[in-house]
C-alpha cells in the first residue's frame, strides 16, 4: 500500500463528535416529546432529535442502533429507546427513555379509546383517521430517504446490495421476514468482516 492511500483508509467512516450526553430527566423528557409529536409513528422525530437537534448520535451511529433494534423482539422505537438510553445513561437511561416514550402516549391514548368506544361511529372520525394514515405513511417515506442519505453518500456498494436485496426479497418477492433475516444477517455480517479485514490488510 502505497504511502499516499494510507491515510485514506484510515479515515473514520462516521465523525466522532457529539454533544454532551444528557441526564435522566432530559431522557425522559426527549423521548415523551418524540412520543407526543410522532402521530402515525416515532422514528421520524426520534431520528430528528437523536441525530439533527440533540446530536447525541451521528447519523451512521443511529442507522446501525436501529438496525440492531429491528433484528430484535419487540417494537422498533421500543427497543431503541432502551438501547439508546442504556448506551448513555445505563440501565437508568433506558428505564428513562422507555419511560418518557411510553408513558405519555398511554394516557392519552386511554382517553382517546374512551371517547372512540362512544363517538367512533361518526363519519367525520374516520375521514379523519384515514387522513392521519396517509400522513404517517409519508412521515416513514421520508425518513427512509433520510436514513439512506449516508449510505448514498459513501457510495457503499455491498451496502446497497443488500439493501436492495432486502427489499426485492420481501417488498417484492414477498418472502417471510424471518427467512430473509436468516440469510441477510450472516451474510453482510461475513461480507462486512472480510471486506474490513481487507482493506486494514
Amino acid at each position: 500500500m502505497s504511502p499516499d492511500s494510507a491515510p485514506a483508509a484510515q479515515e473514520p467512516d462516521i465523525p466522532t463528535a457529539h454533544a454532551a450526553p444528557p441526564g435522566l430527566l432530559d431522557l425522559f423528557l426527549a423521548f415523551a416529546r418524540m412520543s407526543l409529536a410522532g402521530f402515525g409513528g416515532v422514528l421520524v422525530f426520534a431520528r430528528r432529535a437523536i441525530v439533527e437537534q440533540h446530536r447525541w448520535m451521528t447519523a451512521d451511529e443511529f442507522n446501525e442502533t436501529f438496525a440492531l433494534c429491528h433484528f430484535l423482539p419487540g417494537p422498533n422505537i421500543v427497543n431503541l429507546s432502551v438501547v439508546f438510553g442504556s448506551r448513555l445513561r445505563g440501565i437508568a437511561g433506558g428505564v428513562a427513555a422507555f419511560a418518557g416514550l411510553l408513558l405519555p402516549p398511554t394516557l392519552i391514548m386511554t382517553v382517546l379509546a374512551i371517547a372512540y368506544a362512544r363517538f367512533g361511529d361518526l363519519d367525520v372520525l374516520r375521514r379523519s383517521l384515514a387522513g392521519i394514515s396517509c400522513a404517517a405513511v409519508g412521515l416513514l417515506i421520508a425518513v427512509v430517504f433520510r436514513m439512506m442519505t449516508p449510505l448514498l453518500k459513501r457510495m457503499d456498494p455491498l451496502a446497497l446490495i443488500l439493501m436492495l436485496g432486502v427489499f426485492l426479497a420481501i417488498g417484492v418477492l414477498r418472502l417471510p421476514l424471518p427467512a430473509v433475516l436468516l440469510v441477510a444477517i450472516p451474510v453482510s455480517i461475513g461480507a462486512t468482516y472480510f471486506l474490513r479485514r481487507k482493506v486494514a490488510a
